[in-house]
């Protein structure tokens, strides 16, 4: 199987810096895109930043200009360094990974979600 560690969470100021990892672990044939979500109180689960194999990137229109995600999948490893920070409290940031994985003697795709790591932006 497949296991998602994130990582890097904690506490930061308003216009700080924090970056988040998540490590991929298991029997993992291949990756096909790694994205991190946020999920505040009060709010749904949302995208921020996706990277797929091929380096390509997409970010939620609120962090643009500010969030970096990138990749080294020879770990894989995807980050997310995230810079200015604005007052938003607690959240918590979810790593997603849509990837082939093996089961027995078959490689089978999947998409799996780490247990997530909080982030608190406060004075």
């Amino acid at each position: 199987q497949v296991q998602l560690v994130e990582s890097g969470g904690g506490l930061v100021q308003p216009g700080g810096s924090l970056r988040l990892s998540c490590a991929a672990s298991g029997s993992i044939s291949s990756i096909y895109s790694m994205c991190w979500y946020r999920s505040a109180p009060g709010n749904q689960r949302g995208l921020v930043a996706a990277i797929t194999s091929g380096g390509s990137t997409s970010y939620a229109d609120s962090v643009k200009g500010r969030f970096t995600i990138s990749e080294d999948y020879a770990k894989n490893t995807v980050y997310l360094q995230m810079n200015s920070r604005k007052p938003e409290g607690a959240a918590v940031y979810y790593c997603n990974a849509d990837l082939m994985y093996y089961s027995d003697s078959y490689a089978l795709r999947r998409a799996y979600w780490g247990h997530g790591t909080q982030v608190t932006v406060s004075s």
